[in-house]
């Protein structure tokens, strides 16, 4: 009865901050004049925001597809939910905290845009020259959605849901926020060090993957993991439905963050596509080597982590270097993957071996062969700080996701019972069952 109690205040407590985000909104946006809009690069940008949005119903596919069948509704509804509960967090007070006014280059002020206030129509000469500020707001709010949502695949199958929503709010208010601002924000810390994260290898990926390392530990293995049992995927095609969706809105993803429908949105959009089947390819004929049957499953997850390596240097590197970055990921996450099976880890669906793992080569990968200032066409000094920055934000996100868990958990119990385990998440936490 208790347990009902708290998640009613929950509840209550997520519908007082709609009610008060809606009620902040309603203040006048204080409108600064800009440069003029650029009316092609609204119009992609536009496009590329909600290819961006389409991603994380993609993943839902994605992951649900990869879990028992007794699973597939909750773990789908955790990327959904995140839409809802990041959408209203982000414009009542993360975007603020992304991209206000630097405090320190540490996270940005909450008041410089409390409720989108000053997010209006007009550009904004450092974050969005051409475009209006508000769509550059809306394109970074996808970015947010989905980097909680990469996390859910560590503790599929036995997280409770309403604590999954408190974990949201928290992650992305104390480790998304700060990280996008160090990294992004033209004050931010490693910014100003020279650090190149195009789209997101640190502040999506990285901090996805360590929390999701973080929570893996936290909560420890599934009872079938412990028992060493093994299951079959719920939906090998809704796996490959997922990466198809993936594969397509992550051209939104990168080419988007040139934040203009210029040459650089093109080598994007042309490194993406190469990485990831490049790493498609190298999944299938590594596994090929080691005496394994090529798999669906496995040329879905090779695409996908060629997708994660390539995204800092999206539009740094050169298509050559791309065919190098997909391949050399994809070898060093199925191999993670390999080791990770030998251990008592149960991160149930991988995701610090792809997401974190293929974060990692990404950064590296970006310091190697950024143009005019990598290892090879440059100097040491951006390498060097590329794998500060990897210390950092990888020590920062375990760390502090670590600390997020216990709180939420001192709050609501994380882990389901034993018995609602064992009877799957569909019916335990959502009265729902998929007959698919």
């Amino acid at each position: 009865m208790q347990k009902y109690k708290i998640e009613w205040v929950v509840s209550l407590g997520l519908l007082v901050l709609a009610a008060a985000v809606g009620l902040l909104a309603g203040a006048p946006a204080v409108v600064s004049a800009g440069k003029p809009i650029v009316p092609g690069d609204v119009a992609w940008m536009l496009t590329a925001t909600a290819l961006v949005l389409l991603m994380t119903p993609g993943l839902s596919f994605f992951y649900g597809g990869m879990v028992q069948r007794k699973n597939v509704i909750s773990t789908m509804l955790q990327s959904f939910i995140a839409m809802g509960v990041v959408s209203i967090l982000w414009v009542l007070v993360g975007f603020s905290l992304s991209f206000g006014d630097s405090i320190g280059g540490f996270v940005g002020s909450p008041w410089t845009y409390l409720a989108f206030r000053g997010v209006g129509g007009a550009t904004h000469p450092d974050l969005s020259p051409t475009i209006p500020l508000a769509l550059f707001a809306l394109f970074q709010l996808k970015f947010a959605i989905i980097t909680p949502a990469l996390i859910t695949g560590s503790f599929a199958e036995r997280v409770r849901f309403m604590s999954y929503l408190i974990f949201i709010v928290l992650f992305t208010l104390f480790i998304y926020c700060p990280v996008a601002h160090w990294t992004w924000h033209p004050n931010g810390f490693l910014r100003q060090w020279g650090v190149l994260d195009f789209a997101g290898g640190t502040v999506v990926h990285m901090t996805a993957g360590f929390a999701a390392l973080a929570g893996a530990l936290f909560l420890g293995p599934r009872k079938a993991h412990s028992a060493g049992s093994t299951h079959s995927p719920a939906n090998i095609p809704f796996v490959l439905l997922g990466t198809g969706m993936l594969w397509f809105g992550w051209f939104g993803f990168n080419a988007g963050s040139a934040l203009a429908a210029n040459e650089t949105a093109v080598l994007a959009f042309l490194t993406t596509n190469t990485a990831s089947a490049s790493a498609m390819l190298a999944w299938v004929f590594f596994d090929a080597v080691r005496g394994r049957r090529p798999s669906a499953l496995g040329a879905a997850i090779g695409a996908v982590v060629g997708l994660v390596a390539i995204t800092p240097g999206a539009g740094y590197v050169t298509v050559g270097a791309s065919i190098t970055i997909g391949a050399v990921a994809s070898v060093v996450s199925n191999l993670a993957v390999h080791w990770k099976s030998k251990t008592a880890l149960d991160d149930t669906l991988d995701v610090f071996p792809c997401h974190g793992m293929g974060g990692i080569v990404g950064m590296i990968a970006t310091g190697v062969f950024a143009d005019k200032v990598g290892l090879i066409h440059g100097d040491a000094t951006i390498f060097l700080r590329h794998l500060a920055a990897i210390g950092i934000v990888g020590g920062y996100s375990l760390a502090g996701s670590w600390l997020i868990y216990k709180v939420t958990n001192a709050i609501i119990t994380i882990r389901v019972r034993p018995e609602q385990e064992e009877a799957g998440l569909d019916l335990a936490q959502h009265a729902e069952s998929y007959s698919g």
